[in-house]
């Protein structure tokens, strides 16, 4: 974390970024997360278009979403150990997935405000460029993989319904239905875009047997 605080004359800035809700208040870093969410999506898209300029908006696209999903962020934000300078008496929060990459987001949107987007970009690039470059084939995320199968054997989309969400509000737990021809799966997520990812890539399990 050295490397980032080194970033910030605005110490209380960053102090923002990293200060999780108590007591069912409003978190300090949901308008930073807000924030950086977009500028995450800019700089990776930026980069993605450098690396693979030879490459279809429909590929670039597919590795744009792995680069951006919940566990990306959350493994970079592990990368820099924010989890040991989160700002928060509930300490089972630190080692939560969903928590870590919105304060990753915060982070980078905070950062943003300090010193613009060129600085970000310097501080990311590192940081996504081994994930951009380890990926030799365009990734396909299980929605989109299950989608095309779809299509393809049936001619129609896989179906998801919502079914319940259960837990605190700092961790909750998501479960989705996921129907696709005569398959049906239940799966469950920090959120209702990853439970609907698990529940495809149940079902891709199955049809790949």
């Amino acid at each position: 974390m050295s490397d980032i605080h080194s970033y910030f004359t605005n110490k209380k800035r960053l102090q923002q970024a990293l200060t999780l809700a108590h007591h069912g208040k409003s978190a300090p870093y949901e308008r930073l997360e807000f924030l950086g969410d977009r500028v995450v999506g800019l700089v990776v898209a930026d980069l993605l278009e450098e690396i693979f300029p030879r490459e279809t908006e429909g590929a670039l696209a597919k590795r744009f979403v792995t680069l951006v999903r919940m566990e990306t962020l959350a493994d970079v934000a592990r990368q820099l150990n924010l989890s040991e300078h989160l700002i928060t008496q509930e300490t089972e929060l630190r080692h939560n997935d969903s928590i870590l990459a919105d304060v990753m987001e915060a982070v980078l949107g905070a950062l943003y405000l300090e010193a613009g987007l060129e600085t970000v970009k310097s501080f990311m690039r590192p940081l996504w460029l081994p994930l951009i470059k380890a990926e030799h084939v365009v990734p396909q995320d299980p929605k989109t993989e299950l989608q095309e199968w779809c299509q393809k054997k049936y001619h129609c989309l896989p179906v998801y319904q919502f079914i319940e969400r259960r837990g605190p509000d700092h961790q909750p737990i998501f479960t989705v239905e996921a129907r696709a021809g005569k398959m049906t799966v239940k799966a469950e997520g920090s959120s209702k875009k990853q439970a609907e990812q698990k529940a495809a890539a149940l079902i891709l399990q199955e049809v790949k047997k």
